[in-house]
């Protein structure tokens, strides 16, 4: 990346910043119109249709004349569209999801409505703390929790019965071993032991994490990129090794969709978040007879325990520039309510208040999604991480790599991008 994409980073959230005002102007404080046309941004297809049906069919009715308007949204590209988005009363949304890794960003530059107050009111302590803290800004929080999400493996059982492979991994030298035998004994270029595309940094953050690496780290009153460090460098160089052993998902290609290639026989094992099951299992858009061989279990670290996964998942926040402000309270209250959340935890999402864990059952996909969040990280705490995602900084060291570059070249470059991006 060139040091110019920073510059015009740091330029687009500038605007955010001056469009959108101090956090103590007057748009973030309440009010409104006791009747209007709300339009809410939900990103990817994570969300369950029953959960949007409800969501529009509920606030419709506690507020007649109002109405409720759901647009999904691509995470590719999202910090670009909300950075536009959420600068003028005229073309912004309401509501918005935007990804826990992302949202520092925003809400360190008056993006978002102060939601203090209303936490007690929205769930308080019963939120996952570490959303909460990493929406909060000098004691003032501006976005709240929507769900969480720690990938774990989704495995063929009948495939591994013909590769031989009698028992799931329980290290990540067994799990290596275990998708190269998969990927062998299929004897197809485009079939993967482990569906890891080159781009997929999130789950390639695992192998980093699990060597002792990371992406950035504090430097003074700064950051700085870290991953040329000896720990980062082996960690990057596991990832060449087993995209090149066992994945044929292509080097150029993301991980937005799991779906196509399970269905088409084409995985012998991948990491998704738990809501995928929903999704292969679907009739319409999945393949439910194939899902029935599917087995889960958390992906296992060198040390015998689950290896560290990044915590993905979102935050819900108010646009500080939608002239709807107690409306879209309203919607905030019903996203967190006990009917929502737990239509979100049955379809397979971690809940964003902790008493809900349990209604994500006690099988053995619930069992995975507690051990693998048990040891799972965040990105980088930075304010201006989102910038480092909006510029596709890992995306196109991880695809680099996946295409055969040299791990240490490629890492000192992203080090450079990722300090300027950062600082």
């Amino acid at each position: 990346m060139k040091k110019t994409l920073a510059v015009a980073a740091t330029t687009a959230l500038l605007a955010v910043a001056s469009a959108c005002g101090s956090e103590d102007d007057g748009d973030s404080k309440g009010g409104g119109p006791d009747k209007a046309d709300l339009v809410v941004w939900l990103n990817g297809a994570d969300t369950p249709q029953p959960a949007r049906d409800w969501l529009k069919k509920t606030f419709e009715e506690q507020n007649p004349g109002s109405t409720l308007t759901i647009e999904q949204q691509e995470w590719e590209g999202l910090v670009e569209r909300l950075t536009t988005a959420l600068t003028s009363a005229d073309q912004t949304p309401d509501v918005v999801e935007v990804g826990n890794t992302q949202a520092p960003t925003f809400t360190t530059v008056g993006a978002f409505s102060d939601l203090t107050d209303d936490l007690a009111d929205l769930g308080g302590d019963d939120l996952l703390p570490g959303f909460v803290d990493g929406a909060t800004v000098d004691g003032k929080t501006y976005a709240v929790p929507y769900y969480a999400g720690s990938t774990y493996v989704f495995y063929r059982k009948d495939l591994f019965e013909d590769a031989g492979i009698t028992a799931v991994p329980t290290t990540m030298d067994e799990f290596v071993d275990a998708a190269t035998k998969l990927k062998e004994k299929s004897g197809k270029a485009d079939f993967s032991g482990y569906w890891l595309p080159g781009k997929d940094w999130r789950d390639g953050a695992a192998l980093l994490w699990d060597a002792g690496g990371d992406f950035a780290a504090p430097d003074g009153d700064g950051w700085k990129g870290t991953l040329s460090t000896p720990e980062s460098i082996a960690g990057l160089t596991a990832f060449q090794g087993l995209y090149d052993a066992a994945s044929g998902a292509p080097a150029d290609a993301n991980e937005a969709d799991p779906v196509t290639p399970f269905c088409a026989g084409k995985i012998g094992m991948m990491s998704r978040p738990g809501w995928v099951y929903g999704m292969l299992t679907d009739p319409k858009s999945g393949c439910p007879k194939l899902a029935k061989n599917v087995g889960v279990f958390a992906l296992p670290g060198s040390d015998g325990g689950p290896a560290p996964v990044l915590l993905g998942g979102s935050d819900i926040a108010i646009s500080a520039k939608s002239p709807n402000q107690d409306l879209s309270r309203k919607v905030l209250a019903l996203m967190l309510s006990d009917e929502y959340q737990t239509i979100l935890a049955e379809a397979g999402l971690t809940p964003a208040r902790e008493s809900f864990a349990s209604k994500l059952g006690d099988d053995e996909f619930a069992r995975a999604t507690v051990e693998a969040a048990s040891n799972a990280k965040l990105t980088p705490a930075a304010a201006a991480w989102a910038t480092v995602e909006g510029k596709f900084v890992l995306e196109d060291l991880y695809s680099e790599i996946a295409q055969g570059g040299d791990v240490a070249k490629l890492a000192a470059e992203a080090d450079e991008t990722i300090t300027a991006e950062l600082n």
